[in-house]
């Protein structure tokens, strides 16, 4: 069930005197906004005051970086704590985090790190994610991350691996379009055949970013713009899963507030392109 809707940025503290101030239309078209869970776990003082401000006047959902749901460690109790937490206060919409590792031996090493797409690692994420879901109270996203290299025992493609493991922990997808162009690329798969491979009922979030492109190989950076080629895969991809909820999803090279706004106005403009 989508109880989400339009079009969101990802909240950076740089942006919160642009948010938080007097101008009244300075979000004009963004609904809602997209928190990185791990800035704001444990925190308090200023940060945290401006993102409560901020979830007192639109929705927010929280995306994460370091579940490592995919690791063969044992899963980090201490910062499940904290997700729920966090959760508990700012009662997102979506809760979502990345399908890979991330690190091994309590050692976080801060990438997002690719799994064999194997039978026997749908089996051990699908049962993480399950526990997951059952220790927060609520169903996760699980999102798909850019990759540059692959398993030679791997026994499926990624979309068949990817909605698997939804079917089984019964979660939730956050399609992220970027990279999928971007792993389409790098391995030579057919980008249309991933879309058309996902189970739509459980799309429920999009991510658009940009990405750095090396001629032979791209580079998943998160601090472009939307490329065109992105934006027309997204016009595809809804094209397949109908209206989902999309954000642009900035992490590096930041531009200011309005830049953002402007642009989110363009990524809705391609949606109604390819809804209408």
């Amino acid at each position: 069930m989508r109880d989400l809707a339009g079009f969101g940025l990802g909240l950076r503290p740089q942006h919160f005197p642009s948010i938080l101030g007097d101008d009244p239309d300075v979000c004009e078209g963004v609904d809602w906004f997209e928190i990185i869970s791990e800035n704001f776990i444990g925190v308090g003082g200023p940060l945290l005051r401006n993102m409560r401000a901020v979830a007192e006047k639109f929705p927010i959902v929280m995306h994460g970086v370091s579940m490592s749901i995919g690791s063969v460690d044992p899963l980090d109790t201490a910062y499940l704590a904290g997700l729920k937490a966090l959760a508990d206060v700012v009662q997102p919409k979506l809760i979502s985090d990345h399908l890979c590792w991330t690190g091994a031996h309590g050692h976080n090493m801060h990438d997002l790190l690719p799994l064999p797409l194997t039978e026997a690692t749908v089996d051990h994420v699908a049962g993480r994610v399950r526990h997951v879901q059952d220790y927060l109270g609520r169903q996760i996203l699980l999102e798909n991350t850019s990759t540059y290299v692959t398993f030679a025992d791997d026994e499926m493609t990624e979309w068949a691996f990817l909605s698997e493991i939804c079917q089984r922990a019964d979660c939730g997808i956050l399609l992220d379009v970027n990279n999928i162009f971007v792993s389409a690329f790098n391995h030579g798969f057919s980008a249309s055949d991933y879309l058309a491979g996902l189970p739509v009922n459980r799309v429920q979030q999009i991510h658009l970013a940009g990405h750095e492109h090396n001629g032979d190989h791209i580079i998943d950076t998160h601090d472009q713009p939307v490329p065109l080629d992105v934006l027309a895969l997204y016009e595809a991809a809804l094209d397949h899963v109908g209206p989902v909820p999309t954000m642009i999803e900035r992490d590096g090279n930041i531009p200011p507030f309005a830049d953002l706004v402007a642009e989110l106005k363009g990524v809705r403009a391609a949606a109604e392109r390819a809804l209408s």
